[in-house]
């Protein structure tokens, strides 16, 4: 099956010990809703929040994320799902629609 990427994206700083507890349990549900659609996780992770990134461009180093902004990547997912559509309605029932979004991208390869 393709994969993809769902990447999740939350107010800033995006740092998950202040997300309201209802939203932590339904992320929680999230990856048996996956399965229950006919999908598989291949891997998951929430990030540290924005507060704790380091940006490279070029030689120049900076503490901070890459830019600043009302929303910044707080999570990812990588699936497998049979086509697009199937990606788009799985990323529908990602719990950081509530407070944010997710954007999904199909893997190379």
């Amino acid at each position: 099956m393709p994969q993809y990427l769902i990447m999740v994206n939350a107010p800033a700083p995006a740092d998950w010990m202040e997300a309201p507890p209802d939203e932590l349990a339904a992320h929680e549900r999230y990856g048996s809703q996956i399965e229950e659609l006919g999908a598989t996780t291949v891997y998951a992770a929430a990030l540290q929040p924005a507060t704790t990134a380091t940006t490279i461009r070029g030689d120049v180093v900076t503490e901070g994320p890459f830019a600043d902004s009302a929303e910044v990547i707080g999570g990812l997912s990588v699936i497998e799902a049979r086509d697009l559509e199937h990606a788009v309605e799985i990323a529908k029932l990602c719990p950081a629609t509530i407070r944010g979004s997710v954007e999904v991208r199909p893997l190379l390869g």
